[in-house]
């Protein structure tokens, strides 16, 4: 099938071909022509099926079709966990409107930047806000949004909008939207507080589950190499020199640590940058620019970098701390390997850490070799030892377990 036997407009044809976009995606095949006849749509998809366009399109055909008289409100609004996500979506949606007439007005708003310039542009009303929770109910709260004749919302990637602690935002959002409205929901994963979420959202809702098929998985090479944790620095800059990498994005576990990592690479006449939630939007944003455009080789990261983030022919990530869990694996190896490209994604692991890495593999069905790098050989331990300073959920050692450990100590 194409986009025009979905039902779309000339006008919102024009700018799927601006896009250069030739033949809908699974997930767009299935919800776009539900979503235009006003069902709402439960959408299973990972990062990169298509899922925007999905959603977009018909958000912008509803606002078409029924145009606003007088003062203009918000009658779509798009709710996402992170800046990064909400430029992303918010620019796409502006690129598949351009040939609108009259022109819709996309809002995209964030925190962590001044509110004022957001309340300015506001003024004069608005058609879609793109929006992370706490800075739309700011923006409420200011009286600059009134979200009683949204007629369409969406919640995209529901699961880390929970997993970020947004429950509490979500329902309060919620309550200020009218009852009589269309839901569009979109979700990685399902666990049970999204499932919770989407019974008490949606309406008899389409479902929509979209599985990579084989052939159009990730080319990913994933390796794994064993190494002591002080030495994970030393190892990182030798294979960045040695591979002569154009560009890595490197994940970590604390803004500290991205900082810190970053200042050694600099320190070793390495381009590198730290990428993480207490930076500035206007930091955060120049800081994906120059890595987009290859002024920077070495982006380090906190999860906040995990998902939402599209960077183009991006060969190597590097996970220098393990991700809490296998599917924050899933969405940092994701980075790369994008498009068609192929791609290499590199776990560091010590011995602290290793039992972590054993279970990410078995939910993950992997099994990675652990590498040995010449001069960087991990010292030989009898055992591994527990991560400290968080490790796995449900693996941390009981107060026994302490117990025995420093009996075995004192013997």
């Amino acid at each position: 099938m194409s986009f025009p036997s979905l039902g779309l407009s000339p006008a919102l044809l024009l700018g799927v071909n601006d896009k250069a976009y030739v033949k809908p995606t699974p997930i767009q095949l299935a919800a776009i022509p539900a979503a235009l006849q006003g069902r709402d749509v439960l959408g299973s998809a990972q990062t990169g099926t298509g899922k925007t366009v999905a959603f977009a399109l018909p958000l912008l055909q509803l606002l078409e079709v029924k145009p606003m008289i007088g003062v203009r409100r918000p009658r779509a609004l798009v709710v996402v966990p992170t800046r990064e996500l909400s430029t992303q979506v918010g620019e796409e949606i502006r690129s598949l409107g351009a040939h609108l007439s009259p022109a819709l007005k996309v809002s995209i708003v964030f925190g962590g930047v001044s509110i004022n310039p957001q309340l300015l542009r506001l003024r004069g009303g608005t058609d879609i806000v793109v929006a992370t929770p706490g800075r739309l109910l700011d923006l409420v709260a200011h009286n600059a949004l009134d979200l009683s004749f949204v007629e369409m919302l969406v919640l995209d990637e529901a699961d880390r909008l929970l997993d970020l602690g947004f429950a509490e935002e979500l329902a309060r959002i919620l309550a200020l939207l009218p009852a009589a409205r269309q839901n569009l929901f979109f979700s990685a994963t399902f666990p049970p507080a999204v499932q919770t979420l989407a019974q008490q959202l949606l309406r008899d809702p389409l479902r929509v589950t979209v599985t990579p098929e084989p052939l159009s998985e990730p080319d990913i090479a994933q390796r794994a190499i064993a190494v002591d944790a002080p030495n994970r620095t030393q190892l990182l800059r030798h294979l960045i020199q040695q591979n002569h990498w154009s560009r890595v994005l490197v994940f970590v576990a604390t803004s500290h640590g991205a900082e810190m990592i970053a200042d050694k690479l600099r320190k070793a006449r390495i381009n590198a940058e730290p990428f993480h939630g207490q930076l500035s939007q206007g930091k955060r944003s120049q800081v994906l620019a120059d890595f987009k455009a290859s002024r920077v080789k070495v982006v380090i990261a906190t999860d906040v970098a995990a998902r939402g983030l599209d960077i183009a022919l991006l060969p190597v990530v590097v996970n220098y701390d393990l991700p809490r869990s296998a599917l924050d694996y899933t969405h940092r190896i994701g980075r790369t390997g994008r498009a068609g490209e192929s791609g290499v994604a590199i776990s560091f692991v010590s011995a602290e850490s290793q039992a972590h890495f054993h279970l990410i593999e078995k939910r993950q069905r992997l099994n990675l070799p652990l590498e040995q790098i010449a001069g960087f050989e991990p010292t030989p331990t009898s055992s591994p030892v527990a991560a400290a300073g968080g490790g796995i959920k449900g693996k941390r050692p009981s107060k026994k377990d302490k117990l025995r450990a420093a009996l075995s100590l004192r013997a």
